[in-house]
């Protein structure tokens, strides 16, 4: 009977801002400027780094996986997000479900793990400058940054095949943008103990340790800038990490907020995400990723040197094949 009713469900309809119309069209140009501001921006951030030999460097190897992390994370969902604004049709299939909570699950796991290996790679250049480049050798901040997205990967497996192997029967309506977890989690008619207890555990895995993980690196790396004399070299160092740190601030402040309490099943049907959750949701998932480039880039000199000799070369070339 459980598969039957399992069967019966093969598409969810995401319901969104569908009950705010007026919200739809401003919403529809925020996120589509916001979008093509992710590609730009992360993808400038990916090609500098990977073009201009002088950010061939541990911490722009890292930040260039964020940026690709932060494009797969956004197209996993915001081009059928902003499709939703242009038709009456709101429908995502089952296994399209399952695809975008995978993803949704595998870049915010990596991403955590990933910011991280960042904040390591901050202290061992301030606090052990003279052994950074054998702490930092190419093998292991290649194998910290495979790590974390291999770790990403097998939670987002884990979580995603406890999720969609539940037997979904009656209503198919998602009270959100995407297949979130939570609200998808809401209209399963089984037990989800299990998937509660899993998503408790990833939280501690994913969430505290790397932000003590972090927040211990800063202490050791605050401890050691007031060690420095001159107030110029203070500053020197402090800006090495202070794009980083603003970066983990929104990342985490925004996720904790969101995934720190799992949300039990609410078997009355009567609880619905709140407005305030869904735009929250949508920070998250849009504004953060559009944020990391543009605090990378106006923080931090070398990628501003690296984008402007870009454009000057692109320019130059230009020039040259009119003339």
């Amino acid at each position: 009977m459980e598969k039957n009713n399992q069967s019966s469900v093969t598409e969810f309809v995401l319901l969104g801002l569908s009950g705010y119309p007026e919200l739809e069209a401003i919403y529809f140009v925020m996120v589509l400027c916001m979008y093509l501001v992710i590609l730009l921006g992360n993808g400038i951030i990916i090609i500098v780094s990977v073009c201009d030999s002088h950010l061939h460097t541990p911490m722009y190897f890292f930040l260039s996986n964020l940026s690709f992390l932060d494009i797969c994370y956004t197209s996993s969902s915001i081009p059928l997000f902003l499709s939703s604004f242009l038709t009456s049709q709101k429908t995502i299939s089952f296994s399209g479900c399952g695809v975008q909570m995978f993803l949704s699950f595998a870049m915010g796991a990596t991403e955590c793990v990933l910011l991280s290996m960042m904040a390591f790679d901050r202290y061992a250049a301030i606090c052990n400058p003279l052994r950074y480049s054998v702490i930092m050798s190419k093998t292991s901040y290649m194998s910290m940054a495979a790590g974390s997205w291999i770790a990403g990967g097998v939670n987002s497996v884990l979580q995603t095949s406890l999720a969609m192997r539940l037997p979904f029967c009656g209503d198919n309506v998602i009270n959100h943008f995407t297949c979130e977890i939570l609200a998808v989690l809401k209209l399963a008619c089984a037990d989800i103990s299990i998937n509660v207890i899993s998503m408790v555990i990833a939280n501690v895995i994913f969430l505290v340790v790397p932000v003590l993980f972090i927040f211990v690196s800063y202490v050791f790396i605050l401890s050691t800038i007031l060690k420095i004399p001159s107030a110029e070299g203070k500053r020197k160092a402090f800006s090495t990490c202070s794009a980083h740190l603003t970066v983990v601030i929104i990342f985490y402040g925004t996720i904790l907020f969101m995934y720190a309490k799992p949300k039990a099943k609410d078997f009355s049907g009567t609880d619905k995400v709140q407005v305030t959750d869904k735009i929250i949701s949508l920070f998250y998932g849009v504004v953060t990723p559009m944020l990391n480039p543009l605090i990378y880039s106006l923080r931090n000199k070398d990628v501003k040197e690296a984008v402007k000799n870009m454009l000057c070369q692109k320019c130059s070339s230009e020039g040259m094949s009119m003339l």
